[in-house]
């Protein structure tokens, strides 16, 4: 059982320009009191052949973390548009939100964006170099891939104990994220 349980999370400003910030409402519920803060991340996957075109487009400390229940905006700035090649801005691609505790992901979000120009004809005839200004992302927000993996959250208690690190627990990959319709 995890100590911290995401209780739902909801795209905001979507769909949205490509420029436009990322913005995300995360609620979430601890059950035990947190030595250590929570660091959440959002990374936008610029290519699905070459993870080095990844942009880290925000990571922040939450804390402290006592019992109870917390919401909060989590807000990221946009990709850096130079940073991805032409082909791959137009299409489909990933956002991954996660959150880790002292180093330790335990849960991963991911959203499949789709992005595409803002008016048909550019749709129909794109021009040849990509006019990012014109560019809509919409963040399909309804078919979120939820991972959870099992961490130690008190890993002062087992230091030592010479135990290799937890693997995913792939039987709630498939589960929708809390905000998911059934």
């Amino acid at each position: 059982m995890s100590a911290v349980n995401i209780t739902n999370v909801t795209v905001l400003d979507n769909p949205a320009a490509f420029l436009n910030p990322f913005q995300f409402e995360i609620s979430y519920e601890c059950l035990i009191p947190l030595a250590d803060d929570l660091e959440w991340k959002l990374t936008y996957v610029g290519s699905a052949e070459d993870e080095t075109y990844d942009q880290l487009l925000e990571s922040v400390l939450v804390g402290p973390v006592n019992v109870g229940n917390y919401r909060f905006v989590f807000q990221a700035d946009p990709p850096d548009p130079s940073k991805i090649r032409d082909e791959d801005i137009i299409g489909v691609t990933v956002l991954l939100l996660t959150c880790s505790y002292m180093g330790q992901e335990f849960i991963r979000v991911g959203y499949y964006v789709n992005n595409d120009y803002d008016d048909e004809q550019l749709r129909e005839e794109p021009p040849p170099r990509v006019l990012i200004d014109r560019v809509q992302r919409n963040i399909l927000a309804d078919k979120p891939r939820v991972t959870k993996f099992p961490i130690n959250f008190h890993p002062e208690t087992n230091e030592n104990s010479g135990e290799p690190p937890p693997s995913p627990d792939h039987s709630t990959a498939e589960q929708k994220a809390p905000d998911a319709p059934n």
